[in-house]
């Protein structure tokens, strides 16, 4: 048994790092939040306040300077992920850090070259892997309950668009929405994808086109072992948060359902309804949340392996580069292609 919890530093204190911030202080025994930072003051201020924090600073490397701190978790922009992350390893912490760790290679080998050196912890927080529903399938492909996959087909639609200041720094539907889809279809599948295709178009608000992204798409995927997926993303479902998953075997098929707020049917002579599905990302994964930073604390706690290391935040990169090409060249795109450009 470890003698002492996990003292963590926060370095951002948005909506997600909020969001982590609670649950460090209150559902994780294990950990200790100490400090919050972030390049907003009065953000900083106020999450140290909720969680009784004597320290709180506009300045991460304060955090990182900490000697009594262990362990980071950044939230920050997805611009100043791939630093913080060098630095933090050189600083001696483990760190979990929100996706995309960078939206280029070059800075992501950096990022994780730094960590290997260290010789410290690195989780990326893809923490839809840690969500039951996608867990039992993954499951069942392991257990071989269905047989051999053979085709997988993942729907993610959001309930509205961000707005359009962030699409602008996004990185566009690929590298920010969709890549949560292309970790999940790795980790159900248990192969590395080869080849990308990508349908997309922009069907839901101009200005999305406009600041050169596009808010609708199918990519289909196909795998070093055969299987072939697909994925389709939308920027707006009118009636919810849309995330399902079917996965067809040799021997039978396995498929997850929306959440919802409740179970009640509601059947009269207009017809059988339920309420819609849970809103947004927040309070569809809120526990795949709590699990996936119980999970990185016990890491560090126990010196156990991270359950989604660096490597598994740098292939979905990978693949929404070649999604983007394959849009852009109106053909299909290998991951081997990306890989040479990009270190080429």
């Amino acid at each position: 048994m470890p003698a002492d919890r996990l003292r963590i530093g926060l370095i951002g204190a948005g909506r997600i790092g909020s969001l982590h911030a609670v649950h460090l202080a209150t559902r994780i025994p294990a950990a200790r939040l100490l400090m919050v930072a972030d390049a907003n003051e009065e953000a900083a201020r106020n999450c140290a306040e909720r969680h009784a924090l004597a320290r709180f600073s506009r300045d991460y490397r304060v955090v990182l300077d900490s000697p009594d701190i262990q362990a980071v978790v950044i939230c920050s922009s997805t611009d100043t992920h791939a630093r913080i992350i060098e630095e933090a390893a050189r600083a001696g912490k483990h760190i979990f850090c929100e996706k995309p760790i960078a939206l280029d290679l070059p800075s992501i080998d950096r990022a994780i070259a730094a960590v290997e050196r260290a010789g410290v912890k690195l989780q990326i927080g893809f923490n839809r892997r840690f969500d039951a529903n996608y867990r039992r399938v993954r499951q069942a492909v392991e257990g071989e309950e269905i047989g051999s996959p053979h085709l997988l087909h993942i729907t993610s639609r959001d309930p509205s668009p961000p707005p359009i200041s962030y699409i602008r720094v996004s990185g566009g539907l690929f590298l920010d929405m969709m890549i949560h889809d292309f970790d999940m279809a790795r980790f159900l599948i248990g192969s590395e994808v080869e080849e990308v295709f990508t349908l997309a178009g922009v069907m839901v608000d101009p200005a999305i086109g406009e600041a050169g992204d596009v808010d609708t798409a199918v990519v289909m995927l196909r795998f070093a072992n055969g299987i072939i997926a697909t994925i389709d993303n939308s920027r707006r479902a009118v009636y919810g948060y849309d995330q399902r998953v079917e996965l067809l075997g040799s021997a039978g098929m396995i498929s997850t359902d929306n959440n919802y707020a409740n179970s009640a049917v509601i059947s009269d002579e207009r017809g059988v309804r339920r309420d819609l599905p849970l809103h947004f990302f927040l309070e569809r994964y809120s526990e795949s949340f709590v699990a996936e930073m119980a999970a990185f604390v016990e890491a560090v706690l126990y010196d156990r392996l991270v359950p989604v290391c660096g490597q598994d935040g740098r292939v979905p990169v990978v693949m929404a580069l070649a999604a983007q090409r394959s849009l852009e060249e109106r053909r299909p795109v290998r991951l081997s292609e990306i890989e040479q450009g990009e270190m080429g």
